[in-house]
């Protein structure tokens, strides 16, 4: 007691916002694996108890995120946190949020966030050994939401622009642009044996950091009883289900984000042209602090804005970036109440508010209802305009102020094929093609992807095999692990991989025929799979070499299939390597054997490792798998590690195994079943 009592005199913090929450109001109950079911009467307290329960789970994560959206990492990080702090600066959060907060943010979500905000201000104070940086405490509402603003712009693409201005190269890049994945996809009545309706919520995110998935279940008398994952720092569960529908979200490559080029005066600084008059350049400076050999240092980067929006000096010019994260502070709000829709009606006329700013939406409810949109906040352009590159920033003709309503934006609703579809593919193949959103009846300039991938295609493929769907067949088609027969990359084409002739390439032939003929299942014990996977990580390189459209030719491939080979000989001692010996699963200490490779159904993406192997970073994440019945909703679910990212719980990782397996945990928000079959029950302290 005498150390924490020290520790907080040092940092200096100030705990005296914290409100007036009993905490022995609120009970967290822990159920086998871990995860925090949070009761309370109000959904402040829910809050409350959700940041209390999230803090002894992942305090780390949570205040990292929150010391980004406050441009506060560079303090705590040094330099690896200065690119963050800046674009906290450079979006101008505080300023939005200083301008719109009292008058955007209705005051039943502002009691949301205070209570949220309590619940971890006072796990500081009884946990002082773990605050990061007592600049961040205490955590205050706004504090809160300028993290979710600076997500926001981050998922409208805004942080690509900004970093192509600084590097001085503005081609569209379609592998940045490419998202690593996600799935949705639902069937009703229409489509299953037993006339229920099934609603797969299939995430592909990073395994860990301030994007990755935190599951839990919070139940208020306020209506609220909603079981899914969100991120850290998030009020409010991003996706889930409760008692009467439940979401998913994948990412969505609409045009969400603008770039403009200034015309400046010829000869006056800082003043740029609009139509027939200059105008004066605003000059901001982003206050940024640096450790250095633990010496905070402070820097100050500056920036502009223009009536288009934050905006660069480069070599060539001035640059302004535009999107409509930048104008929108209720996302976290839309969410909360999204939690509490009770019916698809009222569900979409909270989808009207248009406060989130990206993500393709796949609904289902116990009313037999499905339902998938394209969501996003995609800005009303002008004609004529090239949108995918730099538009000239020198007319009020292109500057749009509006964006398009819910009802204009492509989606499905009750289709009589009985199903959707989504995976970060076009949205104008979402279902039978008789029902699909046509294309032709949306602007070009809205820019929605046009193509397929290969999780789309084999996804697809899965569906047309049955005329009506069991729960089975359900789960067999999420846990598909297969490539289509024939690739269908949507930013590659490697089809001259399997033209090259094998004996042609003797040195090569039995890693060539081992790709040839594999079966396209990406298995863990699978050598084709663990060829194709070394082979694919060396391909890479090349790709930046090819002019579009991006298709590999017969040298390229000769090349990587040489690096793979050298790479097998080097750290394995041969040519026949499983997917599961180079690709591992890590947790800590424990290394397992992983399935998976990017754009199958299952997606994995990996990173380097150690002694030639390669680390799972991101893909399989969050899953949960949800069946609409007479009696409820029928739930499962599983996570890639375990509910808790301290090192010495026994939820650290007990899910892995699990996982691995392609098997689920059975979840319920029957309040009498929690309890009954309760680990631990306890109120915050």
């Amino acid at each position: 007691m005498k150390f924490n009592l020290l520790i907080i005199l040092i940092f200096g913090i100030s705990f005296s916002s914290i409100s007036q929450i009993d905490p022995s109001d609120i009970e967290i109950v822990r159920d086998s694996f871990g995860v925090p079911h949070i009761y309370a009467k109000t959904d402040a307290q829910v809050a409350y108890g959700l940041a209390w329960a999230h803090a002894e789970d992942d305090f780390e994560t949570i205040q990292y995120a929150y010391l980004a959206g406050n441009g506060l990492l560079g303090h705590h990080l040094g330099k690896d946190g200065i690119g963050a702090d800046f674009l906290s600066s450079f979006i101008g959060s505080e300023e939005l949020y200083e301008r719109k907060f009292d008058s955007d943010i209705s005051l039943e979500y502002l009691e949301v966030l205070k209570g949220y905000s309590a619940g971890l201000n006072s796990y500081a104070k009884h946990n002082p050994d773990e605050v990061l940086s007592s600049k961040l405490f205490p955590v205050t509402p706004k504090k809160m939401m300028r993290y979710g603003q600076l997500q926001l712009f981050i998922s409208s693409r805004g942080d690509y622009w900004v970093s192509r201005i600084l590097k001085n190269n503005l081609d569209f890049d379609p592998i940045n642009q490419s998202p690593i994945g996600s799935n949705t996809f639902a069937f009703n009545s229409k489509k299953t044996t037993d006339g229920n309706t099934y609603l797969a919520i299939n995430t592909h995110q990073p395994l860990d950091g301030p994007v990755s998935w935190y599951e839990v279940h919070l139940c208020s008398e306020e209506g609220t009883n909603i079981l899914g994952a969100l991120f850290a720092g998030s009020p409010s569960i991003l996706i889930g289900v409760n008692e009467n529908l439940g979401w998913a979200h994948t990412v969505n490559l609409p045009d969400k984000t603008d770039v403009f080029a200034l015309e400046m005066h010829p000869e006056k600084k800082l003043k740029y042209r609009v139509d027939n008059q200059y105008l004066d350049l605003e000059v901001h400076k982003a206050k940024l602090t640096v450790k250095i050999l633990g010496i905070p240092i402070g820097i100050k980067k500056k920036y502009y804005k223009s009536i288009y929006g934050p905006t660069l000096k480069t070599d060539q010019g001035f640059f302004s970036v535009r999107t409509p994260a930048l104008f929108e502070i209720r996302a976290l709000e839309q969410w909360w109440k999204m939690n509490k829709a009770k019916t698809f009606s009222e569900f979409y006329d909270i989808l009207q508010m248009k406060a989130i700013p990206g993500y393709n939406i796949g609904y289902a409810d116990k009313n037999d209802t499905i339902f998938y949109i394209s969501n996003g906040l995609i800005p009303k352009r002008a004609p004529g305009y090239n949108w995918k590159g730099v538009v000239k920033g020198n007319t009020m003709d292109n500057l749009w102020n509006e964006t398009y309503d819910i009802e204009n934006l492509p989606q499905v609703i009750q289709p009589s094929s009985g199903y959707f579809y989504n995976a970060n593919h076009s949205p104008f193949k979402s279902t039978d093609s008789l029902e699909n959103p046509l294309s032709n009846n949306f602007s070009k300039d809205m820019g929605f992807e046009q193509y397929d991938n290969n999780r789309s295609t084999r996804i697809k493929q899965l569906i047309d095999q049955y005329d009506s769907i069991s729960y089975s067949d359900f789960k067999r088609i999420k846990y598909d692990n297969q490539f289509p027969k024939k690739f269908n990359y949507s930013f590659m084409n490697i089809d001259s991989l399997f033209l090259i002739d094998p004996d042609k390439y003797p040195d090569l032939k039995s890693i060539i025929k081992e790709i040839q003929l594999w079966d396209r299942k990406t298995d863990a014990d699978s050598y084709g799979a663990g060829a194709y996977g070394i082979l694919y990580s060396y391909l890479r390189k090349y790709y930046r070499k090819l002019p579009e459209p991006k298709i590999f030719p017969k040298k390229y491939l000769i090349e990587g299939l040489k690096e793979t080979k050298k790479h097998m000989i080097k750290y394995f001692g041969k040519t026949k390597v499983m997917l599961g010996e180079y690709q591992k699963l890590v947790r800590g200490n424990k290394e397992l054997p992983s399935f998976g490779l990017p754009d199958v159904i299952t997606a994995m993406s990996s990173t380097s490792y150690k002694d030639g192997k390669v680390r799972v970073f991101s893909g399989e994440s969050y899953i949960e798998l949800v069946k609409f019945t007479d009696s409820g909703p029928e739930i499962e679910s599983i996570i890639s590690y375990g509910s808790s990212d301290k090192v010495d719980s026994k939820h650290y990782s007990d899910q892995m195994d699990l996982y691995l397996s392609f098997k689920t945990k059975k979840m319920t928000l029957d309040k009498n079943k929690v309890y009954k079959s309760a680990k631990q029950i306890y109120s915050p302290k």
